[in-house]
């Protein structure tokens, strides 16, 4: 998958997978389970996010739940038996200077069914350096992303979560005193 990706930005087929830690690349299986939901509506099994993976291979029940956000609206993705899905994380848009989209999806739970999905992260390791790759950047288009350790990246992600939330809770606090 990642020669693949190689090969459509120009660049040696191996070139992504050696940037992100070639035998070294971590994957991570997270099982996800969406319990029935009499009102689905007022429910959300996981929030809106991109992976910060450079990949990320997807199974599922056949329960539909999956959305990506498409052309400014929410789309479910379609259950395919035997389908794998995958998709970009933000790694590779990184290493292709935003060539490549991380794709925001979320996972909704069902009226009447469990759904559960099966992920794996394809990971680098905590210190490889992730930036937009030599070969995709020039005058005409500079690196979009700072060059960080993965582990930078995911503090980042985490930390600028945590913050909203704070802030969110903050400000909640506020109004209610007021």
């Amino acid at each position: 998958m990642l020669g693949t990706l190689s090969l459509d930005l120009g660049v040696e087929e191996d070139r992504m997978e050696r940037v992100l830690g070639g035998e070294n690349l971590e994957m991570q299986l997270k099982i996800n389970y969406y319990p029935r939901c009499p009102q689905p509506e007022l429910a959300l099994g996981v929030e809106a996010h991109t992976d910060i993976s450079a990949l990320t291979f997807l199974l599922h029940n056949m329960v539909p739940g999956l959305q990506l956000y498409k052309d400014g609206k929410w789309v479910t993705a379609k259950c395919i038996p035997g389908a794998l899905l995958v998709h970009i994380g933000d790694q590779v848009e990184i290493l292709s200077n935003g060539q490549f989209k991380s794709g925001l999806h979320r996972g909704l739970v069902n009226k009447e069914k469990v759904r559960i999905s099966w992920a794996v992260f394809c990971d680098p390791p905590k210190d490889a350096l992730i930036g937009p790759m030599k070969e995709v950047v020039d005058e005409k288009n500079p690196p979009l992303f700072p060059a960080k350790t993965f582990q930078q990246h995911t503090d980042h992600k985490l930390f600028k979560k945590a913050q909203a939330q704070a802030e969110a809770q903050a400000t909640k606090k506020l109004n209610q005193s007021t």
